[in-house]
């Protein structure tokens, strides 16, 4: 795992770029220059310790800086009969490119983000993988070309800081970070999941190279299913176990990171290492207990890491230094935390749950949707308060959508803003003609996986120097789940594929205890520290905006403080916060 950054221009300041991104990969700084083009790479040594795997890597007439993990680089050196130099599976990508020019991508398993430029036609060549687990950030204004792993390393080259992007604003409100290619800061981009680049000649052309649009329902044997399932989660972890380093795992005592931290441990040939957080007080939100009977029945060495108000608290603005913009998910910083801890003690690598909800039907939210799709029902059945709920009746996919799977809906934005137009941020997303379940699982793979649980997790691990890869999210299990039949997926309870694979490996008691998430005493800790410091700091933002009805913001504020509203009033605290630390 590693940080990447360049230009098409030659700049002064090019290096501090480099080292913005340091905390990404502490082991090696390195930097490239061809043609006044400026390469610059972070390492993080996991695969191939050796020097010699160093980046930005150059053969014949090919530059590469590339971020990420391909797992099946071994089998691709193969199969593809690939004659490479180095032990690394960032060769492979290069070797890769000189065989089949861009059309390549399709052929890893992994994570990644890269840039390859080749100096015969002068044409930087960009991607980032199916599900966006890898940023990639770019700039295009007046023909200069910048590109990095954070936005930060992109603000120091251009030695300014954009205005204020109001479409992302609103995307954020919704949805916890901005979706597509937005960000806060006009002119700066992200490329989408699943996306490349070709800038040649100074142009700039985006291509999609993979969806999850127009997979077939041809799965209906439950027992084969069953069978399937497990054998693709078993390789999948196995695959995520290579590395020259030690891997641990994240335990929260949840289904989903117990059962990996299972397999794991079954097919380790020495103790594995699992790592859990909890609180020192709200401790109705620990998971603790859990992760202890899992450790227990597997035999982990366990590691658990408790944190006060204060560690939260002092947490907030480290956690928007790494994001670079607003980002609601306030789990992030028990995530930073953890992260922090599991670096203190040596490890580079850790295995987490993330991508199982989407997959195996784990949200509540997705069955509170359809039955409120199927039968019209009540706003009320959502605990929505009544003074602000929206009374738009056309059940549509927006509308599904907009009542559980959004923070602020477009009806609430309304009131939220002086002055908002509704708009259809799902619109691209309609094309895709799945029904139910199906389409919600795209959806969220497109907005909740690719651009909150990624950024997360990338972001706050990565502040540490912690790669974390996630088995759930293995694209030929995603595949595999969206071809069955949603009769046999939803069963009696949510997660029932996955409980019936984890009551083999697991203790009944986590198998069948309630879903908890990863959360925390947040809204609880900032009022009880700030208090109405909290409304004030919006105020002083909305001053200089003067966006945002104050009538509306005192209400949810008021709300929040009765654990009503919370989320609302988190992300209008934060991005305030933000704005405030940048533009003020």
């Amino acid at each position: 795992m590693c940080g990447i950054v360049g230009c098409n221009y030659k700049i002064d300041n090019f290096y501090k770029a480099i080292e913005l991104l340091n905390h990404r990969g502490p082991d090696n700084l390195g930097f490239y220059e061809y043609k006044n083009h400026q390469f610059g790479h972070t390492r993080l040594s996991i695969i191939d310790l050796n020097e010699e795997a160093n980046q930005p890597m150059v053969f014949d007439d090919v530059i590469i800086t590339f971020n990420g993990e391909i797992y099946n680089y071994k089998e691709l050196i193969k199969d593809e009969n690939l004659k490479c130099k180095t032990k690394s599976d960032t060769e492979v990508i290069l070797r890769l490119y000189q065989k089949y020019n861009i059309n390549f991508l399709n052929k890893l398993e992994g994570m990644f983000s890269f840039c390859i430029f080749d100096k015969k036609d002068e044409t930087f060549f960009c991607a980032r993988d199916r599900f966006g687990k890898k940023p990639f950030y770019y700039y295009l204004k007046n023909n200069d070309f910048i590109f990095a792993s954070e936005i930060k390393s992109i603000l120091s080259i251009l030695n300014t800081t954009p205005s204020l992007n109001k479409d992302a604003l609103y995307q954020y409100l919704s949805f916890l970070a901005p979706i597509e290619d937005n960000t806060f800061y006009k002119d700066i981009k992200k490329l989408p999941a699943g996306h490349f680049i070709i800038f040649k000649n100074n142009q700039l052309t985006i291509k999609k190279y993979y969806d999850l649009d127009e997979i077939k329902t041809s799965r209906n044997n439950e027992k084969e299913i069953l069978e399937n399932i497990e054998e693709l989660l078993i390789n999948s972890v196995k695959k995520r176990l290579v590395s020259d380093v030690e891997v641990a795992t994240l335990l929260s005592g949840g289904i989903d990171s117990s059962l990996t931290s299972a397999f794991y441990a079954k097919y380790s040939d020495k103790q594995i290492n699992t790592f859990c957080i909890g609180y020192d007080e709200h401790t109705h939100y620990s998971e603790l207990p859990f992760a202890r009977i899992v450790s227990k029945h597997i035999n982990s060495n366990h590691n658990e890491l408790i944190i006060q108000r204060k560690d939260f608290i002092q947490t907030i603005d480290k956690m928007l230094e790494h994001t670079d913009e607003p980002f609601a998910d306030s789990a992030s910083i028990p995530t930073y935390l953890l992260s922090e801890f599991i670096n203190k003690k040596g490890i580079k690598v850790a295995l987490s749950g993330e991508g199982s909800d989407e997959s195996f039907l784990g949200y509540d939210n997705y069955f509170k949707m359809l039955d409120y799709y199927k039968t019209e029902g009540s706003e009320e059945e959502f605990n929505l308060t009544k003074e602000w709920e929206f009374n738009n009746r056309a059940f549509n996919k927006q509308h599904i959508y907009q009542t559980c799977g959004e923070t602020f809906t477009e009806k609430q934005k309304e009131k939220l803003f002086l002055d908002y137009k509704i708009k259809d941020h799902l619109k691209n997303y309609k094309k895709c003609n799945y029904d139910d379940f199906k389409w919600l699982t795209y959806v969220d793979f497109k907005v909740w996986i690719a651009e909150v649980l990624m950024t997360k997790i990338d972001r706050m691990s990565m502040a540490h120097s912690l790669e974390l890869r996630a088995p759930f999210l293995d694209h030929k299990l995603v595949e595999y789940m969206l071809s069955v039949d949603k009769n046999i997926k939803c069963g009696n309870t949510n997660k029932y594929l996955l409980k019936q694979i984890a009551q083999k490996y697991l203790p009944k008691e986590i198998v069948h205890r309630q879903k908890k998430g990863f959360s925390s005493p947040f809204i609880e800790w900032i009022h009880e520290e700030y208090k109405d410091e909290i409304l004030e700091k919006i105020k002083l933002v909305n001053k200089e905006l003067n966006i945002f009805n104050e009538d509306f913001v005192k209400f949810i504020y008021n709300e929040s403080k009765e654990k009503r509203f919370k989320q609302h009033l988190w992300n209008i605290y934060i991005f305030s916060r933000w704005f405030e630390k940048v533009y003020l």
